[in-house]
């Protein structure tokens, strides 16, 4: 087994782009990780492509990552498709990893690149629930409404009309046994988001780049309580890519910009009841095992925050506060820039965006800066080792999948 380098990313800002395609958007993703990697597409032995969703929209199932690299004249090298939800490119890194740390290959790009905007708003919004069992999405709600049972705390009306991702359903409902059990706020909730959105201001990558207060998020449009619009991930396109290395062909290339990651891990979910080991506490003890470090090692971190509430318990699942603690742990100002963790830098799904299939490399591009020291104004000082966790889908009452990697500055 060798060690495994990133050597190169790229990054499409996530938006709504209208004149784009998923497959315009991840060639220019992989011109931009070759020319960063300073290689040559001939130089590529293999292709990991991550998509959750050009097959419902357009009609490319099946050969999506053929499709993209020969036609970019990237032909004979074995190519894979992956679809794992919200957390494909994160899957997609995770196989490259693997081969080239098998000694399988040298060199490997992982590219994850999706289009969700669509001009029906309705279609977009329920493509999400293709990412959950759907021989069983009645079953899969009726376990997660066990999260809302026997509440004590006093619910607002909720708007019927509302339009909303059934996965916005799911992160209401969580959040409200949260705050529940552990006595968490909206106003909490309210500071994770305004958190993100004020890293988002400083990087010209994110969809949405406006800073907003703790009080203009909790009086932005409600969506189900206790989240509002600003707390909550938008629609949008993007593409993300990295190109992994062994360490042979980084010593005959030189070390230059080379991040060396120390782990990498995917699970999926289990069949738990509410007071089992979440699948977050479950892979980061993997990881943090697998990279030799714990996590008050971790200098910076991307977490899932589809919605803030994502990030609060991520928080928790990671190490880095006690369960119960992740409101107070962000109101102490301990994950904004200049705080003892700075988390999701990016301006998190929240506000760099959530093009599914792209989010988890768009993870790994971020923390590739922080170490490289390259992040200008939101640049984390000092940081060596950093952390992305990436979940996606929905089975029983947690994630269907899931992936950590750990990175270290060489």
């Amino acid at each position: 087994m060798q060690d495994v380098y990133i050597i190169g990313v790229g990054i499409l800002r996530f938006g709504k782009h209208k004149n784009e395609t998923v497959r315009s958007m991840a060639e220019k993703v992989i011109i931009n990780a070759l020319e960063d990697a300073g290689i040559d597409k001939k130089d590529l032995q293999a292709g990991y492509f991550s998509n959750s969703f050009w097959g419902l929209f357009d009609g490319q199932h099946s050969i999506r990552g053929q499709v993209v690299f020969r036609g970019m004249g990237i032909d004979k090298i074995p190519v894979v498709n992956v679809e794992n939800a919200c957390a494909g490119a994160s899957s997609a890194l995770h196989l490259a990893y693997t081969a080239v740390r098998a000694g399988m290959v040298d060199v490997a790009i992982a590219v994850g690149s999706e289009k969700l905007t669509s001009s029906d708003k309705a279609k977009s919004l329920q493509s999400y629930s293709a990412c959950m069992d759907v021989t069983n999405i009645e079953g899969t709600l009726n376990g997660l409404m066990g999260y809302g049972r026997n509440l004590t705390i006093e619910l607002p009306p909720e708007d019927e009309n509302a339009q909303r991702s059934v996965f916005m359903d799911i992160y209401g409902m969580m959040a409200r046994w949260h705050m529940n059990k552990y006595g968490t706020t909206q106003r909490h909730l309210a500071v994770v988001a305004s958190k993100n959105h004020f890293h988002a201001s400083l990087n010209p990558y994110a969809q949405y780049q406006n800073v907003m207060s703790v009080e203009e998020v909790m009086n932005d449009v409600p969506v189900i309580y206790p989240l509002t619009r600003a707390m909550c991930a938008p629609v949008g396109d993007g593409a993300a890519a990295a190109i992994v290395c062994s360490e042979n062909f980084l010593k005959k290339h030189g070390k230059g910009r080379a991040v060396r990651i120390r782990a990498s891990v995917l699970v999926q979910g289990s069949d738990r009841d509410y007071d089992g080991e979440d699948i977050g506490e479950r892979v980061g003890k993997l990881a943090y095992n697998a990279a030799g470090v714990g996590p008050e090692d971790i200098d910076t971190a991307e977490l899932h925050d589809a919605t803030a509430y994502g990030e609060l318990h991520q928080c928790e699942c990671m190490g880095f506060c006690p369960p119960g603690e992740g409101g107070p742990y962000a109101e102490s100002g301990a994950t904004k820039l200049g705080g003892d963790r700075p988390i999701n830098t990016s301006g998190g799904l929240e506000g760099r965006g959530h093009p599914i299939g792209a989010s988890g490399l768009a993870q790994i591009h971020e923390l590739v800066t922080q170490l490289r020291g390259e992040a200008g104004p939101r640049q984390v000082e000092g940081a060596r080792i950093a952390l992305a966790q990436n979940g996606g889908g929905s089975i029983g009452i947690e994630e269907a999948a899931m992936c950590i990697h750990v990175l270290e500055r060489v």
